[in-house]
């Protein structure tokens, strides 16, 4: 007897639930391997953990939330909270890194010797296998479900794998050579590195916050479908934007206006069906249009106003 699939939304759930499982039991490891070595790079392996089990909580949270349905005060939905909980991620992860650099430049200043370096490396070691099965069940969620927000937390627990093998090397070089400084210097690396990875974050946070539009890439791909169909004239004024845990897509068809409202029906809804088939996770909206209408649009509105910038940028 064959088991039913599990649903995308429930996936999302099981995601979020072993990621903060995974951050929990590190947290403890590592704890007790910073106590017993006070090394910088399980210092900052620990801060990294911390902040993971935040940002995880916060993802919990934010997913949790975005798959609720439509009701009547958000009719598009509750997708942008997972945008929300990103854009928190990407606060805890600049703050942990302030205080990891602080912190390895005070080891700097002040060198201390690194001690018990073979727990260090066995914390280590289970930390990379925890978290390599964790990527590996994130990166099953995200292909059955498109879960921007899963996405970005497995890629943020892949930047962690790379972390714990430069701990593991901070810790060897220590031992091998004596030379205290490769520690601190080790957590200032990650510490840059987080910066890196919250900016990322932040950006693609803010890209759904605003309502960035799809990819040029992706919106030619949406004029291609639409324009295959028998009887499409042509279209315009088309608007794309993401949500989070899906995305919209909008335009204005044009259509022989001797057409009638149900041949024109028709044709708008092999449109859609092509598009929704297209982009699984984004609702679409058509507006029929006759071909040929002179009305205002929004792309004559864009174009005038990016002419009107070259044209300013030539004269300057």
């Amino acid at each position: 007897m064959t088991m039913p699939p599990i649903s995308p939304d429930r996936l999302r759930r099981y995601a979020t639930y072993a990621s903060v499982t995974v951050s929990s039991t590190l947290i403890a490891a590592k704890l007790a391997a910073y106590m017993a070595t006070e090394s910088v790079s399980i210092l900052s392996s620990l801060i990294d953990s911390s902040t993971d089990l935040l940002a995880s909580v916060v993802t919990l949270l934010g997913v949790r939330r975005a798959l609720r349905p439509p009701d009547a005060t958000h009719r598009f939905g509750h997708g942008k909270a997972e945008a929300l909980a990103a854009l928190a991620q990407a606060a805890f992860i600049t703050g942990s890194a302030v205080l990891l650099s602080v912190e390895a430049v005070r080891r700097l200043i002040h060198p201390e010797p690194v001690g018990e370096g073979g727990i260090g490396i066995a914390v280590m070691l289970l930390s990379i296998a925890l978290t390599a099965g964790l990527i590996t069940f994130q990166r099953h969620v995200q292909a059955a479900t498109g879960s921007v927000a899963i996405g970005a937390d497995r890629l943020h627990y892949s930047g962690d794998l790379l972390m714990n093998v430069a701990v593991i090397l901070a810790i060897l070089l220590t031992g091998w050579t004596g030379v205290a400084a490769f520690d601190p210097l080790f957590g200032l690396g990650i510490a840059a590195f987080l910066l890196h990875g919250a900016k990322g974050v932040a950006e693609d946070a803010l890209s759904v916050l605003m309502d960035r539009e799809f990819s040029e890439e992706d919106r030619a791909r949406i004029k291609a479908l639409v324009l295959e169909e028998p009887g499409a004239r042509g279209l315009h004024d088309l608007r794309t934007r993401s949500s989070g845990t899906g995305g919209f897509i909008e335009l204005h068809l044009e259509l022989d206006g001797d057409l009638t409202l149900t041949a024109a029906h028709d044709i708008t809804d092999r449109v859609e069906r092509r598009l929704s088939a297209a982009f699984g996770n984004a609702e679409v909206l058509v507006h029929q249009e006759p071909a040929g209408l002179v009305d205002e649009r929004l792309d004559h509105r864009i174009e005038g106003r990016r002419i009107e910038g070259a044209g300013g940028v030539a004269s300057g």
